[in-house]
């Protein structure tokens, strides 16, 4: 106790630094009066969505890539995009013939095996699937290098995600649904569908409009339940840097995507300038506002750039710790400046030749080791979760580019939690349990104590701050225990813990009715609560 004492002091001490005094504190705009709280235990839908994400892609199945599969390029083919293989393909032999061959590659993209290892070896608790506007069908591929015959191959692709995401979510995997291939392209790469090496997305309009219906078209199927255990979309990839109107057009699709399902969490490239992103979702994820969560997708690599290779791999390893800084000071408190939500949607245990050169004899194994569990360690801390690139490609088990390899070599390790036993996970919630009240009773004392010694006679509302710390435990303990429980079909094992902390905290500060002057106090509250119940229990 007296330690859980010290820990709820110290809690307090670094408020202090960020809220001198209640004359000081500064909230966004808030409604002034409570409303009726609609606030009910989180759904397995809540848990996959804002738990913390251990995934990788599923790169190269419905958004090919020469390097990762080539075998469905032809060996005349041009180039190494979808667009390439398929006209390559239907050249060689013909439309029929290569619809078949397609379906049989999305359709075996994972085998009942490669599940079995995701959710029993690696704990693996989402995908990221790229697709391309191509994927939805023809009616999405009008004025674009897949109108006309190519897009007579995607009838049954649409399908395909449907059933891999069914598949996924009946093992327990969510299902974060990436538009990876845009029309024109979000990006000059290869991976956009064509081999244009143009990011013509961004300026026309033709574009970006049949871009945005193509969002709207997925989001409409996640509303109506026809993309099981959809986690949330993406609305682009890899943005080239500095995209003209681009936070124009997120703001116009998330208009419009709230007005069908403002429940569904979405994602937006970064642009490789994360620090912007961050500041922009903020504003966008505000208390007040009705639309859609906003999560920003950033990728970490560490073999592409010549600063890079000019590193050991030791210096690099050094290096990550210090990686996604850009959050310090964006999160720990909504109610002032917004939820400021990052996952990492792409990454690797893949280093340049260059810089394994200088390795200096050390084993490359061992280094490869440490690279990637220092990755996890910090994308666990700083992010709300992270997917690896990538799960399969011809070349299986995929080196320090595949997570079956990386999973198995001990490079890419679960959350703690995701590896606890059935037996243990109850009884670690049984001991948390037990010490609910007497814990909350010591936090609002703390809590009441210290505003009474730093501002003394001013007005507070601190049951306010006793409502939030019993939301934040209680929310907490169902994250930890929805497996155990039977709410998240695949297995009974291993505990989640709440990811996407700020984005929820939002969440739930809006369907808790709170408004007036103290909402940071019931804020400050829930923060607490679930911090209490994840030390107790050990995530």
């Amino acid at each position: 106790m007296k330690k859980m004492f010290e820990k709820a002091k110290s809690s307090l001490e670094d408020a202090k630094s960020q809220f001198p005094s209640a004359q000081r504190r500064q909230q966004q705009p808030m409604k002034q009066q409570d409303t009726p709280s609609t606030i009910q235990p989180p759904t397995p839908l809540d848990v996959l969505r804002y738990r913390y994400h251990h995934g990788t892609n599923l790169g190269g199945i419905f958004v090919l890539e020469r390097w990762m599969h080539g075998s469905m390029f032809e060996p005349g083919a041009q180039g190494g995009s979808e667009i390439d293989a398929v006209n390559a393909s239907i050249a060689a032999r013909g439309v029929d013939a290569t619809r078949q061959r397609w379906e049989s590659h999305w359709s075996s993209a994972l085998s009942g095996s490669d599940i079995d290892f995701l959710v029993n070896t690696a704990r693996c608790t989402s995908i990221r699937l790229p697709i391309g506007y191509f994927t939805l069908g023809a009616k999405y591929t009008v004025n674009t290098p897949f109108a006309g015959t190519p897009s007579q191959i995607y009838t049954s692709a649409w399908t395909a995600v449907q059933n891999l995401c069914s598949r996924l979510h009946s093992a327990g995997i969510g299902t974060l649904v990436d538009f990876h291939a845009l029309p024109g392209g979000a990006n000059g790469e290869e991976h956009s569908g064509t081999s244009s090496g143009r990011a013509d997305l961004w300026g026309n309009r033709s574009n970006l409009e049949l871009a945005k219906n193509c969002i709207l078209f997925i989001a409409s199927e996640v509303a109506s339940g026809k993309v099981p255990g959809c986690i949330g979309i993406q609305l682009c990839n890899e943005a080239v840097y500095g995209a003209a109107g681009m936070y124009e057009w997120y703001s116009d699709i998330i208009r419009a995507v709230s007005q069908i399902d403002a429940s569904i969490p979405l994602y937006i490239s970064d642009a490789w300038d994360l620090n912007t992103a961050l500041s922009w979702s903020a504003q966008q994820n505000s208390v007040s506002s009705p639309t859609n969560s906003i999560v920003v997708d950033t990728h970490k690599y560490y073999t592409f750039s010549e600063a890079d290779r000019a590193q050991s791999p030791q210096q690099i390893i050094a290096r990550i710790p210090s990686e996604l800084n850009e959050v310090a000071g964006k999160s720990g408190s909504v109610v002032d400046r917004g939820a400021a939500q990052a996952v990492v949607g792409e990454w690797s245990c893949v280093l340049d030749g260059s810089t394994w050169a200088k390795a200096q004899g050390a084993n490359r194994d061992d280094l490869v080791r440490q690279f990637g569990n220092a990755q996890c360690y910090s994308w666990r801390e700083k992010s709300a979760g992270s997917f690896f690139w990538t799960a399969k490609m011809d070349w299986m088990d995929g080196g320090e580019w595949g997570f079956f390899e990386m999973t198995k070599k001990g490079a890419v390790v679960p959350p703690p939690g995701l590896e606890l036993g059935f037996e243990d996970v109850k009884a670690r919630i049984s001991t948390a349990t037990q010490q609910w009240q007497d814990l909350k009773a010591r936090a609002v004392q703390v809590h009441v104590e210290y505003w009474n010694r730093t501002s003394p006679g001013v007005y507070f509302e601190h049951w306010r701050f006793e409502q939030g710390w019993d939301v934040g435990f209680s929310d907490a303990l169902t994250f930890f225990g929805m497996r155990v429980n039977g709410g998240i079909e695949g297995g009974r094992n291993g505990g989640d813990r709440i990811g996407g902390l700020e984005l929820w905290v939002r969440k739930r500060l809006r369907e808790s009715g709170t408004g007036g002057g103290f909402v940071w106090e019931w804020e400050q509250g829930f923060r607490q609560g679930v911090g209490r119940f994840e030390g107790l229990v050990g995530l």
